[in-house]
This record gives C-alpha cells, sequence and structure tokens, in this order.
C-alpha cells in the first residue's frame, strides 16, 4: 500500500492506548497443522498427473489481523506453506523471501520462523529441521529487505514446510494475498480479521471463483491503558487505570483450490498483472464518538508530496554548476525548442550512463551520479529535467511503471505502483515531446520499450494541472527485406539480401549489435540458414539512431544434388517471414501486450533456371482482424522466368485483449500457412 500517504503511527489520536487485541478469527478449523504430514503426500502416487510441474503447493495458508503495542497498531500477519518437489528444477522452491518494509530505522519483523523438509526413507517419515545458517537477510531497495531462508536435505520427492509471524508497524502494509504461481497450487487459503474503525478497500484480481469466500461480524476485546493528559501537572501521562471495550470486526476467509499454475506467455507484462490475488488499500478510520478520517489517497496529494520529497523535488530544485558551462548559449544555438531538447538530452547521456536500476527518486544529490558517470533512471532523468529547465525549457516529472514492475490504475492513488521517471516537455501545438536520456540507441521523442506501459501521471507544479498522459509508442517496430534470388537447374541458389531495421526494431537491433559485435550479430541474423556461404557483409547506419540500421549480404547455397531431374521446390518467403506461431496455446486470459504497433514487409524476386517454370501461381491472399486490428497480404506474380513475391503484416494496435487472441492466433496460423506454401517449378513443355 502506498507508504508515502498513510502515516504509520497513530499515538495521539485517543487518550487511551490500546494493548491486546483478541480475535474471534482463531476459533475456526485451520486448513494445515505445522509439522504433521501425511506420509502419502511423500510419495508418487498422488502427483502423477503433475508430471510437467517440478513442484506442487499443497497448501498456502496465511491470516492478519491487527493489534496494539506500546500505544500504536501493528498488522500481525502469520503464514504456514507446504509445497512438494517432484523434479530438480523445483528445489528452487526450498529458498523462501520474505519481503521486509522499512523506513527510518524502522523494520518489519519476522519471528517463529520454523521449517521442515520431509522424507520418505525406509518407509518411515524422517524430518530435517531448518537451522539458523540456512537463513539471512538480503537488501534488496532503500526501503525492502529480503529474509531469505533455505530449507536442507531437498531431494526429489521431498515435502518441505516453512511456518512464520511478520509484524509491522505499517498499517498501510496490510499484507496482500497471492493465491497463483508459477506452480500448480493445491489448497490456498487467506483469512483476515479488520476492526470496525478501520476501513480497507480490498481488490480481488483473477478470473477463478472462490471456493471459500465467506465475510462474518466478530468482535474485539480492547484493554485500553488509560492515561492522564499531559497538561494535567506533575501527573501527567501516568496510567490510571484501564478500560475494556468491545469493538466489531470483520472476519473474512478466501479460497481458492487447485489453482492451475501461471505460465509466462510472449508479449506480456508481469505476471503480477494477471495471477489470481488480493489487494489491501487503508481507506480511513472511525473511532468511538468520533467522525470518519478519510485516509485515501489522492494524485493531488502524491503530486504535493513528490514535489516536497528531497529525493524528487528536491532534486528538480537543485543548481546543477556543474553543468553550466556546457548549457551555456543554448538558447541561442538551438532556437527551436525540440533541437534544443534534443542537446539536452544528448549532453547528459554522454554525462550519466543508465545503470539499469530503475527508479522514481534519487536517492543521493545529482552531482554524484554526475561525477561517477553511472546512476539510475531517476538519476539520469531528473538531471535530464533539471538540465532542460536550466536550458530555458519547460519540461515536468512523468512518472510511469515499467512494463516488469506492473501496471497502474488510474482509480486507486498508490505511489507504490510506480517506479519511473521520465520527462515530458508541452508543446506550442498541444502535444506533449516525451523525453528520457537512458536509452541512447532510440531518438529523442522516443520512450525505451520497458516504459510503454499504457499510461504515466504528469507531475506539476500546480496540482491541478496534473493529468494522465498515454504512452502510446512514438514510433512503430518496422522491418522491410528485400531479397534477390537466383535459382539454377539442380536447385542451388545465389542472392542478395538487404535487411532493413526501422523504429524501434532497429533500436533493438543495435542493441544486440553493441552487446555481440560484427561478427556476432552477423551469425547470428543469419543463423536459420545454416547452408548458406556468406559474402560482402556490410552494416550501413549503425551509429546514426535516426535512420534504419540496415545490413546487406550476399550468399550462395549450393544444390543438395548433382542433378535436378524433377521439379524444384522453393518456399523463399519461409526463408525470412516470422518462423513460427508465438502463440500455440489454445486459449489465454490475459491481453496479447506487444506495446508497440509493428510492420513486416518481404519482397521476394526470384528468377527461375532457363527452361524452367512456375507449375501454378498461388493465389493471393488478405487476412484481417476484426475492428481494423491488423491486416496480411500475400501475393504472388510470375512473369517468364521470374515471380514475385510480396507479403506484408501490419498490426495496428500494441495491445489485444484477451477476447482477441483466438483471432489472434488464427491470423499468425493463416499468415504462417501463406508464407510457408512451397513454389512447384518445373521445366517447361518440349524443354
Amino acid at each position: 500500500m502506498s507508504s508515502s500517504l498513510i502515516p504509520g503511527r497513530w499515538s495521539g489520536l485517543m487518550s487511551a492506548f490500546l494493548l491486546v487485541i483478541s480475535y474471534s478469527a482463531r476459533a475456526q478449523n485451520e486448513p494445515i497443522k505445522f509439522g504433521v504430514i501425511d506420509s502419502r503426500e511423500l510419495t508418487a502416487a498422488p502427483f502423477v498427473n503433475d508430471s510437467a510441474a517440478s513442484a506442487v503447493v499443497l497448501c498456502d495458508f496465511g491470516r492478519s489481523r491487527l493489534k496494539g503495542q506500546a500505544g500504536n497498531f501493528q498488522v500481525v500477519f502469520e503464514r504456514v506453506t507446504r509445497i512438494k518437489i517432484l523434479k530438480k528444477p523445483g528445489y528452487e522452491y526450498a529458498t523462501v523471501e520474505i519481503p521486509l518494509y522499512h523506513r527510518d530505522d524502522n523494520q518489519e519483523k519476522v519471528s517463529n520462523l520454523r521449517g521442515f523438509t520431509y522424507n520418505l526413507v525406509n518407509n518411515a517419515v524422517e524430518k530435517t529441521r531448518l537451522e539458523t545458517s540456512g537463513v539471512f537477510l538480503e537488501k534488496r531497495t532503500p526501503t525492502i529487505n529480503v529474509q531469505k531462508v533455505t530449507l536442507p536435505n531437498v531431494r526429489v520427492g521431498s515435502v518441505v514446510e516453512f511456518a512464520y509471524t511478520l509484524t509491522s508497524d505499517y498499517l498501510f502494509n496490510f499484507q496482500d494475498w497471492t493465491f497463483q504461481r508459477d506452480i500448480p497450487v493445491r489448497w490456498s487459503e487467506y483469512r483476515v480479521s479488520i476492526p470496525s474503525f478501520y476501513r480497507y478497500k480490498i481488490l480481488y484480481q483473477g478470473a477463478q471463483a472462490f471456493a471459500v469466500n465467506n465475510t462474518a461480524v466478530g468482535s474485539t476485546n480492547l484493554v485500553l491503558d488509560n492515561k492522564i493528559p499531559s497538561s494535567a501537572g506533575i501527573a501527567g501521562g501516568q496510567t490510571v487505570g484501564t478500560l475494556n471495550i468491545s469493538a466489531p470486526t470483520e472476519e473474512h476467509t478466501w479460497a481458492l483450490k487447485n489453482v492451475p499454475a501461471f505460465g509466462e506467455e510472449p508479449f506480456m507484462t508481469t505476471a503480477a498483472d494477471y495471477v489470481a490475488r488480493l489487494d489491501f488499500e487503508l481507506t480511513g478510520e472511525q473511532w468511538p464518538d468520533s467522525p470518519y478520517h478519510d485516509l485515501t489517497g489522492t494524485w493531488e496529494k502524491i503530486n504535493a508530496r513528490l514535489l516536497a520529497d528531497e529525493e524528487f523535488g528536491g532534486r528538480l530544485g537543485s543548481h546543477i554548476g556543474f553543468m553550466q558551462d556546457q548549457l551555456q548559449g543554448l538558447a541561442t544555438k538551438y532556437p527551436a525548442l525540440m533541437d534544443r531538447a534534443a542537446a539536452v538530452r544528448e549532453m547528459v547521456m554522454a554525462a550519466v550512463r543508465y545503470d539499469g536500476t530503475d527508479r522514481y527518486y534519487a536517492a543521493e544529490p545529482l552531482r554524484k551520479a554526475f561525477d561517477a558517470h553511472r546512476g539510475t533512471s531517476a538519476d539520469v532523468n531528473l538531471l535530464l529535467l533539471a538540465a532542460l529547465r536550466e536550458a530555458g525549457i519547460p519540461a515536468h516529472p512523468l512518472l510511469l511503471s515499467t512494463r516488469d514492475h506492473g501496471s497502474v490504475s488510474k482509480e486507486y492513488p498508490l505511489l507504490e505502483r510506480f517506479n519511473y521517471v521520465a520527462a515530458l516537455v508541452p508543446l506550442v501545438d498541444g502535444k506533449d515531446l516525451l523525453l528520457d536520456a537512458t536509452e541512447p540507441l532510440l531518438p529523442c521523442g522516443v520512450l525505451p520499450p520497458r516504459c510503454l506501459n499504457r499510461v504515466a501521471r504528469l507531475i506539476t507544479k500546480k496540482p491541478e494541472d496534473s493529468r494522465w498522459v498515454d504512452l502510446a509508442p512514438a514510433l512503430r517496430r518496422v522491418r522491410y527485406q528485400q531479397v534477390a534470388l537466383a535459382l539454377d537447374a539442380q536447385g542451388g541458389l545465389t542472392g542478395k539480401v538487404h535487411d532493413e531495421h526501422g523504429g524501434y526494431a532497429a533500436a533493438e537491433a543495435r542493441a544486440r549489435l553493441a552487446g555481440q559485435g560484427e561478427k556476432k550479430y552477423l551469425a547470428t541474423a543469419t543463423q536459420r540458414h545454416e547452408s548458406w556461404t556468406l559474402t560482402k557483409p556490410a552494416l550501413t547506419h549503425a551509429d546514426n539512431v535516426e535512420k534504419p540500421l540496415v545490413l546487406d549480404y550476399e550468399f550462395t547455397q549450393p544444390a543438395e544434388g548433382a542433378t535436378a531431374t524433377g521439379p524444384l521446390y522453393l518456399s523463399p518467403l519461409a526463408e525470412f517471414g516470422i518462423g513460427q506461431n508465438p502463440f500455440r496455446r489454445e486459449q489465454r486470459d490475459f491481453p496479447v501486450d506487444f506495446g508497440i504497433p509493428q510492420d513486416e514487409t518481404l519482397v521476394v524476386s526470384l528468377t527461375l533456371p532457363a527452361g524452367y517454370e512456375l507449375a501454378a501461381v498461388p493465389k493471393p491472399v488478405v487476412v484481417e482482424l476484426p475492428g481494423g486490428g491488423g491486416r496480411f497480404v500475400c501475393s504472388v506474380a510470375a512473369t517468364p522466368g521470374a515471380v514475385m513475391l510480396t507479403s506484408r503484416l501490419s498490426l495496428s494496435q500494441a495491445v489485444y485483449s484477451a477476447a482477441q487472441y483466438p483471432n489472434l492466433r488464427e491470423f499468425y496460423r493463416l499468415l504462417l500457412e501463406k508464407q510457408g506454401e512451397k513454389l512447384i517449378i518445373q521445366k517447361k513443355a518440349g524443354s
């Protein structure tokens, strides 16, 4: 939940402090008892239908409640999980990660941590206890540490079990719950008990119906420490007795049964956007005899808080004298705003290199990243924003979430859903220029593909000017291939290939070129054609990001036999087409998110051997997705001694819904079927 908007301490709200809360949910039967296992779970028989899985969650049980401690409320979360290991890759599930939020030297705490590994040895259950040597703490981010636990003596067939209690002073961090994993889950259950004086919004994401979904009214007995107000004089603050208060609670139980493993699919954002899960947002409180206190965050509050934060707004207002010499005179040299913005971006990219870490705040002054020539996305882009303003360009921070971080809901103002900042410059024609200085391989005004996650929030000096910004891609992913082939009578081929990558495809190709080097890049680019011999390879515009990256080369492919006696068969489009259908599953329950619209054009001219002709000219085909979502056109034109084949694929949408998936899958099937169609080349009659 939003750590920036909801305070974590509630002392001062009442003259009495809460000491103990008991709650009725404890009376319910639990689906699992730690330390007690059925020996049948250590045999193979119950898992014959799980041959595709490396492990299976037998039971995952959690519960959350509130209690009082030293005048404050705390969230108490208890968990017991049992997992069956089916294959060696499943050993990873014997390592448990427990995220712990921390701020101002106050960290969530783990207690009662325990675990067993169960094995069947000589038909008897052997239990191996978790030792302290298998527990260690890892610093993951400035606000998240991770308690890592590795259970011992794990082998194929083992059952691992762990349990712990997590205590948090942060009421906003009421534990969310994920029912679905990348392995099957037999039973997943979550219970919560919420006193009536706190309100949480509970959000369920998932298509599967609950096996259990119960809500009941319980009761909470509060033992309160009654204190004399400090204003009463020397006795102020002393305890004068206790008060017993009974308050109603909301008791919730949710469970899912036989949850299928969530499988990664091509063209998707993070799995967290789609798995079955529950999220909790603290929205308000109402104490006895007091008015309701709305704690719901707003985008205006987020805007104001960010600008007041030293690690965000403070960096934007910082003096960047260390770049003054470079920025001076830019307005005269580049009077056009877009040209000046591009020049500032080039300066920042030359000064600070992106280190691969995505954040929206800069933990250290920008000068530190400048001197180190390396920094996070926030270091780079907050410096970009400060430099743009120094150069007289009106620029505002653009808050977004990268594709691997997850989606952002416009409805729920949660700062934690963001992890990235870019820059927006408003133009006189009402359009927006979006700027990012982390990717030198992209032209100015184009966001990196990882940022293309639908929407972003503009942060402005006046909160009322803050607004949503559509992250529609500025470019498409474009590829154009022109191939000239010559076929000989024995079935051998010679040819010339002109291969262009434009738009986002150019940036991706340049990244591969930079990472692999030219020799390996050329080998990878033509690895589908193992029997070819390449000559005269040439790369053009490798360093000019404003133009397509072009690869030209010639090749020869000798005939397999000495002399062809019958017809020759050739599928030239298949040699250069997309290769295989990326959508193999019959059903998909979440969108296909390409992130970027795309165009692919392939033109092949084929010169036939003397005395040969096509047995039949393939029919042209046009395949269209409903609603203008995409189009595939393929045509074949034959003239004496030559054939021209043209294939054009256009996907106009960046995202296709789950309902559109069957059409998209069939679209690709028909495309591949046509590209794989063989040309039958035979001798002319009388030749």
